[in-house]
């Protein structure tokens, strides 16, 4: 017997899970969760001869859609997308063929690479996940390479990369060199030669280091008497002999060996470059050792002096000085020079460190640009050992996000593959390089580095081959190549998305329909499906076609379609529904092909609807909220702003939903904007602790709400505390706490938005300390106010009193009543029997295939019927495109139950490859090694 069966098991585990955390949303139970971001992609819309306003011309039956009519007869030049003008883009990436063997073989890398080898090894682990997009995973793979960094220039690039992934820079009233108290990116602590040990979550000394310098700096000056001058033009400066010979070799020589001035009292040092200031100083330091008395020009001229006579202790201290005041980058500019000319390893690091932390916004400095970008300016850098991969891998990464077709981002990618020494790095460069330059229009020389990037081993970048032969003309031949790709290797939905470009009719489309069963995350099968639908005058039928890939992932550029075809059937709340949508996600969104910028669309569109005023708008926003309408309530939100721009309220439930959407660098930009438009110190500290909490510091976020809480007894200050508390295993004392705090936040003034999802946390908490009854009432309580997804938590509670056609019913009204429902069906399905689970889970798929716990269910299912190979192929056809840690641990415990366990291994490497940290997996993986 086999015990309890996997299937039951996995119905357990789930629904004793808390509401919160149990889900993994498009929606979701949670009002914050860290959930991966998704780049949109860029858009790709053409003309057609089809014109919007032949459309928008037909019947109107009421004034404004006629407003709306005359408004767009203004867009003519307009043209909606052709089926043969889109296309997809090529992703700018490393996407291995078998992402889970490259993962494992990265891992078995980092258990056995050397230490100084393991921050370019993790280096190398972030540029294989970015594809999966994962915000959190990435940033832990850069805090790892940061922790093991060792050289100057990977510590300064690292801990600046990490400060771009934050976007620091939009931090009003932040600096880009504060120390922001970790060990780990201290800019002072950065410039340190050598490894040091700390962890993430390390404080860091330099205020009180500082403050200790300070006090040991008032050393007593030596009073020795000067026993020999040095004459700088006119002026002599009395100096000592033996201080002076110490500090080099040469001067010891000429002072004390056989040279004629080691007889003389007076020495002539006129013409040495030298001015008598400057020579005064050098006096003053041979007997102090200071510097701090000296402006910088001064200083600059002890450096020329110690490299011209060999000092090198001077040579040190006055490296080690002009880079601790370094703070700006004017500075910067200006010093760099100098530290070039005179070879100042520190002085150059330091000025890099203030120029790649000011990033982006530096390098549309025209000067900052010429020292990155020629080849001249890489061989200057790398003269004092200040070019590498890694500076020019991130400063092209920044690039590429500002404009992918500027020459900048061109010339930092051609320093990058010069810099390039293992084959993933010339592969990377090549890629991206082919693909900046396919966006250029320069399609030869971009096949030149896609076919360079395919020699050094990726595979990928025969997507990349093929599109530019296809642009030249040579479609055949592009279509003969990704054929030939399918033959070789285990085809994926790229591949087929890809041949569907170069393929007609029937075969068009049945390519792009295998590339949506293997990969449904690719939006340009349905976009296309979608435009098909259009061309045959089957526009709701397009609509619905794109509302499926919509319902489970938000990209701008298939907002933006969507929003074209409302405003074909002259549905222009919709369409304007959409284009806010669009544009919260992507402020700065350029429609139709590079053509109209968003913001102008929607002033064009708005002359179609009626206006609302804030309080239609709150009232509106109450009723998306309750019929679980994200896309809605985000619309709604986008138009308050409008109306009262700056509203940090507003721009903090803008962040709360992006989330749940899955959108978390757009959410990540409301919650900086609300913390930066934040009224009062009170409030401040709350929405800085939701952004120390989502970028990884639990502790510093619980310090900000105990700060806010001190300041101002506040419904979102004792929120956050609960929330950042309970995102642990709570023991019963723990648990009675955030009880404690989340009555003391509904206590406090707050809207029925949030305080139903303090009722539903609540609830949460009542259930997993056992306390049903009160569970109960707090879930009435938060649906009284129409807080929809408490729901769930009261079937939760008729689960545990073990009424499951109350469970089930109970989920039934969530469906209903939502329309972001996937994850609804999910839940019903451990309410009921095998059945029906199954039924309520292949609907799931339906709606969201990235939703993984069906996968694994099924999987589960099949293991418990004996179906071993079936249950294995389930798992895998979603691993294809969603990589996901959970499933690989599934996979690899089936693997070992079937005796297979070098695959087992695999499945482990690959999972602790996103996660070292997951116990259960390292559980496995040790017990297969054993």
């Amino acid at each position: 017997m086999r015990g309890l069966k996997l299937a039951e098991r996995f119905k357990s585990t789930q629904v004793h899970a808390l509401s919160s955390s149990s889900s993994e949303t498009n929606g979701g139970n949670s009002s914050k969760a860290s959930v991966a971001a998704t780049k949109p992609r860029s858009n790709n819309l053409n003309r057609n001869k089809t014109m919007l306003p032949s459309w928008s011309k037909t019947k109107s039956s009421t004034s404004n859609n006629n407003n709306a009519a005359s408004a767009f007869a203004n867009l003519v030049p307009l043209h909606l997308p052709s089926t043969d003008t889109i296309e997809p883009s090529i992703e700018p990436h490393l996407k291995p063929i078998n992402l889970v063997e490259t993962l494992s073989e990265l891992y078995q890398r980092l258990e056995c690479c050397s230490h100084s080898n393991k921050a370019l090894v993790c280096v190398e682990q972030y540029s294989l996940l970015r594809g999966i997009g994962d915000q959190k995973v990435l940033r832990r793979c850069l805090r790892t390479a940061c922790q093991n960094a060792e050289d100057l220039l990977s510590k300064v690039v690292l801990s600046a990369w990490l400060r771009f992934e934050r976007r620091d820079d939009e931090l009003v009233g932040v600096s880009s060199m504060d120390c922001g108290g970790y060990a780990l990116e201290c800019p002072k602590k950065n410039l340190e030669q050598g490894f040091s040990p700390c962890s993430v979550n390390d404080h860091c000394q330099c205020l009180q280091e500082a403050n200790q310098e300070a006090c040991t700096e008032s050393a007593c000056v030596s009073d020795e008497e000067s026993d020999i001058l040095f004459c700088v033009g006119s002026e002599e400066i009395g100096c000592v002999r033996c201080r002076i010979a110490a500090l080099s070799d040469p001067f010891n020589a000429m002072l004390y060996g056989g040279f004629a001035e080691s007889k003389m009292r007076k020495i002539d040092f006129s013409g040495n470059g030298i001015c008598p200031k400057g020579m005064r100083a050098v006096e003053f330091y041979s007997r102090t050792k200071r510097l701090d008395l000296f402006c910088p020009m001064t200083v600059l001229e002890l450096l020329s002096f110690a490299n011209r006579f060999c000092c090198e202790e001077m040579k040190s201290s006055c490296d080690a000085h002009l880079a601790s005041i370094v703070d700006n980058v004017e500075d910067a500019l200006m010093l760099i020079e100098y530290g070039l000319e005179e070879r100042a390893t520190l002085v150059v690091g330091a000025c890099l460190q203030v120029l790649l932390r000011e990033l982006p916004n530096s390098l549309y400095n025209p000067k900052v640009a010429k020292l990155f970008c020629s080849y001249e300016a890489k061989e200057r850098l790398a003269n004092v050992g200040c070019a590498s991969f890694l500076l020019y891998y991130f400063l092209s990464q920044v690039a590429m996000e500002e404009s992918m077709v500027s020459k900048t981002t061109m010339m930092l990618l051609e320093r990058m593959e010069e810099c390039a020494t293992e084959r993933w790095q010339k592969a990377l460069s090549f890629h991206q390089l082919g693909c900046v330059l396919l966006e250029r229009k320069e399609y030869k020389d971009s096949q030149c580095c896609f076919e360079a990037a395919v020699e050094e081993g990726h595979v990928y970048s025969l997507a990349g081959v093929a599109r530019t032969k296809h642009k030249q003309g040579q479609p055949y031949s592009a279509y003969k190549l990704i054929s030939s790709l399918i033959f070789e290797y285990k085809p994926s939905g790229w591949m087929y998305q890809e041949r569907a470009l170069y393929n007609m009719g029937k075969e068009k489309c049945f390519d792009l329909d295998v590339a949506t069963e293997l990969d449904p995350s690719l939006s340009f099968p349905y976009k296309y499906r979608a435009l098909a639908k259009v061309e045959e005058k089957q526009i709701k039928e397009g609509i619905i076609e794109l509302d499926k890939f919509i319902g489970f992932k938000l990209y701008p550029d298939c907002l933006e379609l969507r929003a074209w075809l409302y405003v074909a059937l002259e549905d222009y709340d919709s369409a304007v529904r959409d284009i806010r949508a669009m544009l919260t996600i992507e402020p700065n969104y350029i429609t139709s092909h590079g053509k109209i910028k968003g913001e102008y669309l929607l002033q064009l569109l708005n002359r179609g609807v009626q206006q609302k005023s804030q309080a239609d708008c709150w009232m509106q926003l109450y009723q998306q909220w309750s019929c679980v309408d994200d896309i809605g309530s985000l619309a709604i939100i986008h138009q308050m702003l409008e109306n009262e721009p700056g509203k940090s309220l507003l721009e903090f439930r803008q962040s709360l939903l992006l989330l749940r959407l899955n959108c978390q660098k757009a959410a990540m930009r409301s919650l900086r904007l609300a913390r930066n438009h934040s009224s009062s110190m009170q409030e401040r500290l709350i929405y800085e602790g939701w952004i120390l909490y989502d970028t990884g510091n639990r502790e510093e976020a619980l310090a900000r709400a105990d700060r806010s809480i001190e300041i101002q007894r506040s419904f979102e200050a004792f929120f956050l505390k609960a929330y950042v508390l309970a995102d642990t295993s709570l023991d019963p004392e723990s648990s009675s706490y955030v009880i404690q705090l989340l009555k003391e936040a509904l206590k406090c003034p707050s809207d029925g938005l949030r305080k139903g999802q303090a009722l539903n946390n609540l609830g949460s908490i009542y259930v997993d300390c056992g306390k049903l009854e009160l569970a109960k009432e707090c879930y009435k309580n938060a649906l009284a106010i129409r807080h929809t997804r408490a729901h769930q938590g009261l079937a939760r509670v008729y689960h545990q009193k073990n009424q499951r056609k109350a469970a089930y019913d109970e989920m039934t009204k969530l469906i209903e009543k939502a329309e972001s429902n996937a994850s609804a069906y999910e839940k019903r399905s451990e309410y009921c029997d095998r059945e029906m689970a199954k039924a309520d889970l292949d609907v799931a798929t339906q709606l969201d295939p990235l939703r993984t716990y069906p996968y694994r269910y099924r999987a589960a299912v099949m293991m418990d019927e004996q179906k071993e190979t079936e249950a294995v192929e389930e798992l895998t056809k979603a691993i294809k495109f969603k990589p996901d840690m959970q499933m690989l641990h599934l996979r690899a415990a089936f693997y070992e139950s079937m005796g297979d366990l070098s695959s087992a291994v695999q499945d482990c490497q690959a999972a602790l490859c996103l996660d070292p940290n997951h116990a259960s997996t390292l559980d496995l993986y040790r017990r297969i090694q054993n």
